[in-house]
């Protein structure tokens, strides 16, 4: 996007941080650009597995490396039962360093390490040739039909279309007990009232996603300006606004 302004993907870094290990856990190598990794995408939805696919496969998607671990750092992906996952196999991210977090201050309830001092982040991923890649958070996770939907993902789609506001949609699951599964539902932003473009828009959205993800969108909801609500760092909360849209249908 920046080229014509002299800017190279060589410039530009990556790194997977967090608070809790004083900022970075891995980092792309100075002065390298980030390797992309192509997967296919049914096969990590529905076999948790990174399944390399060229370019032109038609499931293929990109994942960013976020790079090795830094120095006196570790990084190691656990399946649900505890168990230390190999290569391209997603599960969640635990982390292990010598600047790493004691405790949560005054919330004594809350036991982010497990029996061996390894911290949970929370974070689910996948390493492939000693290289993180962030898939997303586990509480976010979406289970439609059998798939493991990552909101994220919808989220650029939305993001993408035309009277959208940029940054300004958020998906998430609802649960649906009589199917055993969950329905999804996107909320955006939108700057217009006119009821023929919005229709437009909530049409868009859901052959965006269906045609880029094989997914179907159960619920599209279009609010005004201001109305999603963002964590202090900027983030959309999910949670959050999937309590208020709740809330707003009843």
């Amino acid at each position: 996007r920046f080229a014509a302004n002299g800017a190279t993907a060589e410039q530009l870094q990556v790194s997977y941080a967090m608070a809790e290990n004083t900022f970075a856990v891995t980092q792309t190598p100075i002065r390298s650009a980030a390797r992309l990794d192509i997967v296919d995408r049914i096969v990590l939805q529905e076999r948790l597995l990174a399944l390399n696919v060229p370019d032109d496969h038609p499931n293929a998607a990109a994942q960013v490396s976020c790079g090795v671990p830094i120095a006196n750092t570790g990084v190691k992906i656990v399946g649900d039962t505890r168990n230390i996952l190999e290569e391209r196999q997603v599960g969640e991210v635990y982390v292990h360093s010598n600047c790493m977090l004691t405790e949560y201050y005054h919330r004594p309830d809350l036991s982010p390490f497990d029996a061996d001092g390894w911290y949970k982040t929370g974070d689910r991923g996948y390493i492939a040739k000693g290289q993180l890649y962030i898939i997303g958070r586990s509480k976010d996770l979406i289970i439609n039909a059998g798939k493991n939907i990552y909101p994220q993902d919808l989220e650029a789609i939305v993001n993408g279309i035309e009277g959208v506001h940029a940054g300004r949609a958020v998906a998430f699951g609802v649960p649906d007990e009589k199917e055993g599964t969950e329905l999804i539902a996107i909320v955006a932003e939108v700057d217009t009232d006119d009821a023929d473009t919005r229709k437009k828009i909530s049409q868009q959205i859901r052959q965006m996603i269906a045609q880029q993800t094989d997914v179907t969108v159960n619920f599209v909801g279009l609010v005004e300006s201001g109305w999603l609500i963002k964590t202090s760092s900027g983030k959309i909360s999910r949670s959050k606004n999937r309590k208020k849209w709740l809330a707003s249908r009843e």
